[in-house]
């Protein structure tokens, strides 16, 4: 498969932007951890300031193990920020902090792109398990509708990429107004930041989904051509 040109231009895109978007996450976030916040207030307060600022008080804050493990949980209505940003007064910090804190205004307004990427999950989920084996046992058996099956449960993984790429660039959106109108972020240089931490996050969810759209043809590619050589 690795001797396959064929696969490298299906896959070697996502590959190049996974580099580059690592590469800027790296940079940008290592540089503005050095840069504190307006008041010296660290990530759980950021989060804490702009949900109550929303009237969502009801939405709890907790410090969660792991290196940018944050995310917002929907179904207990909890934020969960790495010990790097919930305990850190860095603008990196506050960036990701009010990120995640868009992702809670998303859900209290009712998001579509955000409903509906939780819709699909469970269906992520089962096709991650079972589709590379579908699509394997499929080529192996020559037996094509197996084969597609896998390829479809592949394209249900795509379509969460592709959803989530408004969604996190809307979270972004209102994470940078939210640093601005609470006065939590002052002055061009911190909001330039902010900025760069929030753009650079932005280029990995971009990576994904080009890479995930790229496996997914190339799977497509490989059953579309045993099925001609078949015919």
């Amino acid at each position: 498969m690795f001797e396959d040109a064929t696969f490298w231009w299906f896959v070697a895109p996502g590959l190049l932007l996974g580099l580059y978007a690592q590469a800027r996450i790296k940079s940008n976030y290592v540089r503005y951890s050095r840069v504190g916040t307006s008041g010296g207030i660290a990530g759980a307060q950021v989060a804490r300031a702009l949900l109550d600022a929303q009237g969502l008080q009801r939405v709890r804050i907790e410090s969660t193990p792991g290196m940018l493990s944050d995310h917002y949980d929907p179904q207990s209505k909890t934020l969960r920020l790495s010990p790097e940003v919930y305990y850190t007064p860095s603008l990196s910090a506050a960036g990701v902090a009010a990120h995640e804190t868009g992702h809670a205004l998303q859900d209290a307004a009712g998001y579509l792109p955000l409903k509906a990427r939780s819709v699909i999950v469970p269906a992520v989920q089962l096709s991650a398990k079972i589709a590379p084996w579908l699509f394997i046992a499929g080529v192996l058996l020559g037996a094509n509708s197996l084969a597609w099956a896998g390829v479809i449960l592949f394209g249900a993984q795509t379509l969460f990429t592709l959803i989530t790429l408004p969604v996190e660039f809307d979270a972004s959106s209102r994470a940078q107004q939210l640093l601005v109108s609470e006065g939590i972020i002052r002055g061009e240089q911190q909001v330039v930041g902010v900025e760069k931490v929030l753009g650079a996050a932005a280029w990995t969810y971009v990576a994904g989904a080009v890479s995930s759209l790229g496996s997914f043809l190339y799977v497509a590619y490989i059953v579309y051509s045993m099925v001609r050589r078949n015919e």
